[in-house]
Order: C-alpha cells, then sequence, then structure tokens
C-alpha cells in the first residue's frame, strides 16, 4: 500500500517515502473538507511513519480527532526475487 497501489477512496492517505509532514497536511486536509474519517494506510518500512503521522495530527492539528480502529496484516508482494511477505497497518482517525 504505498502512495501508487490500492483502491483510492478520498479519504485514504497513503504513506510512503515522503517527509512525514507532506501526510499530515494531506490528512489535516482531508478533516478541513468536511471528512469525518480518514484511513492511513502504510507498509513496511513506511509504518512507524503512518503512526507519526496519526500522533502529529491528533496532538497538534486536529486534537479533536482520535484513532477509532487499527488494522495490522501481512501481504505478499512480487519482488526482483520472488514474492516476499511485507506487513501492513491501516489506522483509522474519526473527528469526534
Amino acid at each position: 500500500m504505498n502512495e501508487n497501489t490500492g483502491p483510492r477512496n478520498d479519504n485514504t492517505i497513503f504513506v510512503g517515502r515522503k517527509e512525514t509532514m507532506a501526510y499530515v497536511l494531506a490528512v489535516v486536509t482531508r478533516f478541513s473538507g468536511e471528512e469525518k474519517k480518514v484511513i492511513i494506510k502504510a507498509r513496511g518500512k513506511a509504518i512507524s511513519r503512518a503512526v507519526d503521522v496519526a500522533e502529529i495530527v491528533r496532538q497538534r492539528f486536529v486534537t479533536d480527532a482520535n484513532v477509532s480502529d487499527i488494522q495490522i496484516s501481512t501481504e505478499e508482494v512480487q519482488d526482483e526475487r520472488g514474492p516476499m511477505r511485507v506487513s501492513s497497518i491501516e489506522i483509522t482517525l474519526e473527528k469526534v
């Protein structure tokens, strides 16, 4: 689930290699545009960045947002060396 894969929802942010604040801005923009729920998705090394994004949004920008759900899973992706398993996370933030 990087920035270019997976189903695209208007309220879904795919966290990848950009700076953390770029994703924070994307989440805050979704919330300011009438969205009540935003989903932050990441996999592999980007998982810690996704957690940082959720926490920065909650603590500094949208203080009435809460984590309503966290889903973790393992996905199989094709690599040049063959199939490999990658951890993924989906964090749902909801504005109260």
